[in-house]
């Protein structure tokens, strides 16, 4: 059984949930020190649009969707046999403001069991 799901793992190592298949994509992949969004229209958003689109043709997925430039960017993905869940992002402006009560973590992990498949770890 999974871990609760506030339980990151230490030391905010995030290979153990890449092994299970988790990918994390910010829609700008680049940032200045100190500057949020400094990057944004430099170019990420084509290729992050096009691994998103693959992924959406290759299979079932969950997405979590983190913020408004998440949600906007997967607003045009097919919403057939997929999860999405969307909630503000967990920074520590927004977490506060419904990532919390989002509960993306049991969310996902529920929706995978009722596809037969495993939940994901996300203490690993």
């Amino acid at each position: 059984m999974p871990a609760t799901p506030a339980t990151p793992p230490p030391p905010a190592d995030l290979t153990g949930w890449a092994r299970q298949g988790v990918l994390l994509l910010n829609t700008v992949l680049t940032v200045p020190i100190g500057q949020a969004n400094g990057h944004k229209g430099w170019g990420w958003e084509p290729l992050v649009a096009e691994i998103l689109d693959h992924l959406a043709t290759t299979g079932p997925r969950a997405f979590l969707l983190w913020g408004a430039p998440a949600q906007k960017l997967c607003a045009r993905l097919p919403r057939a046999g997929h999860l999405f869940v969307e909630s503000p992002h967990p920074s520590p402006l927004a977490a506060y403001r419904g990532f919390f009560g989002a509960r993306p973590f049991s969310t996902t992990n529920q929706w995978l069991a009722g596809r037969g498949l495993p939940g994901i770890d996300w203490s690993a």
